[in-house]
């Protein structure tokens, strides 16, 4: 037993590996999109273009992941996945016009899906084994990577080295990172770790498959609603407060700073109140909170208000993805690499897809007035949140909750 808890537990810390090694490599190339940027000679509007072309390579990533890491294991998708990542690193920074670096990104993003959908798969696993909430703290550390991002990017640029060095030498390490991780890695779904409970079934097997199909794609539109949102904030909250409220750069600069931190600390948070009050109570509340917060932002202009209000959104939104990608993990573990997929390639649209709809409103509306959009989405995304109490789903808290005696 204690062999199986230590296995478990260094399982466990692998993952936490490559969520970092994943933050740190993503987080690598946006801090050096600006030196890229300049190298290529391209305006902000063709990067804005090319971005998308980095979110196609990403969901192309994860559709094709999803399915193969239910096929071939975890064990065997994450680390190739890793690896993949750090090697292609460096390629945006040796592009030299723009259809060099289209090209770059979509290769970086592609291997960048299969990454994210097969660590969130491995991650379902160790959840599962567990028997009680573990996803938010993996979600957290992705976050803990993009700072390491921001300290290599300063050391390797204080160093003099290009961009393409800088992110070459980083690639390298993530490359070493992935493979030294690859051992503590769980073998199989473990099935057998927290079984439901038997009952007798009125539904054939096709129905109960098409039934969790239809789940799982509420699960999906969910998370694009809810990184629609965060995208939002990523790109828009400093030029809010720069624009809109007329705040200094460095001030500006810390709106973002607070909606991050906020969602951070939510994350390592949240998986102690899953565990008492169920995913369902983190979400809809969550959302009800995120809701708030971004309607403080919009009804401004208090500096003090908005940036309550940019906290209350990062700490409502923390949450809600972590539950989403464990619920369609948990709906059908031999398919949670496949539902995962769907779920986190939807998301991924949003998170695409949240600032160039801000941007397009304000066209029409001011961009505070835009802001009102995320509220209508978080209180959309609260009403929806019992798709979390259906099905398997209904069970699962108590099995976890079981699963700590």
């Amino acid at each position: 037993m204690g062999s199986m808890d230590g296995s478990l537990r260094d399982a466990r810390v692998a993952t936490y590996a490559y969520f970092v090694l994943y933050g740190t490599l993503l987080g690598t190339w946006v801090v050096h999109i600006p030196a890229i940027e300049e190298r290529v000679g391209i305006s902000h509007a063709t990067l804005g273009g090319l971005l998308v072309v980095l979110g196609l390579g990403a969901f192309t990533g994860m559709q094709v992941a999803g399915p193969l890491t239910d096929r071939l294991g975890t064990r065997t998708v994450v680390p190739a996945g890793g690896v993949l990542c750090g090697a292609t690193l460096f390629l945006p920074g040796l592009a030299h016009d723009p259809w060099t670096l289209a090209g770059a990104l979509l290769v970086f993003g592609f291997c960048n899906g299969c990454l994210d959908v097969s660590m969130n798969a491995h991650a379902i696993h160790v959840e599962k084994a567990y028997g009680r909430p573990v996803m938010s703290g993996f979600h957290a550390t992705f976050s803990i990577g993009g700072v390491l991002a921001a300290l290599a990017g300063a050391a390797t640029a204080g160093a003099g080295l290009r961009p393409a060095a800088g992110m070459a030498a980083i690639g390298a390490a993530g490359i070493v990172i992935a493979l030294a991780s690859a051992r503590a890695l769980l073998s199989a779904a473990p099935a057998t770790q927290s079984p439901a409970p038997a009952r007798e079934s009125t539904t054939s097997p096709d129905d109960e498959r098409r039934g969790t199909t239809g789940r799982v794609w509420l699960l999906a539109v969910l998370a694009l609603m809810v990184m629609l949102c965060e995208g939002a904030a990523n790109d828009w909250s400093a030029l809010h407060m720069k624009d809109v409220l007329g705040a200094p750069a460095g001030t500006a600069a810390f709106a973002y700073g607070t909606f991050a931190a906020a969602m951070t600390v939510g994350r390592l948070l949240a998986d102690r109140v899953v565990t008492r009050f169920g995913s369902m109570a983190i979400l809809r509340h969550g959302a009800v909170v995120a809701a708030v917060g971004v309607t403080l932002v919009a009804l401004g202009p208090p500096t003090w208000a908005v940036f309550a209000g940019w906290a209350l959104l990062g700490l409502g939104l923390s949450g809600c993805v972590p539950q989403l990608f464990s619920a369609a993990g948990h709906a059908d573990p031999t398919a949670a690499g496949a539902n995962v997929s769907r779920v986190a390639g939807l998301g991924y649209v949003g998170m695409l897809a949240g600032p160039a709809v801000i941007g397009w409103l304000t066209r029409l509306v001011p961009l505070d007035h835009a802001f009102f959009l995320l509220t209508l989405l978080c209180v959309t995304t609260a009403v929806g949140a019992r798709v979390l109490r259906t099905g398997p789903e209904r069970a699962r808290p108590r099995e976890m909750a079981a699963g700590r005696h």
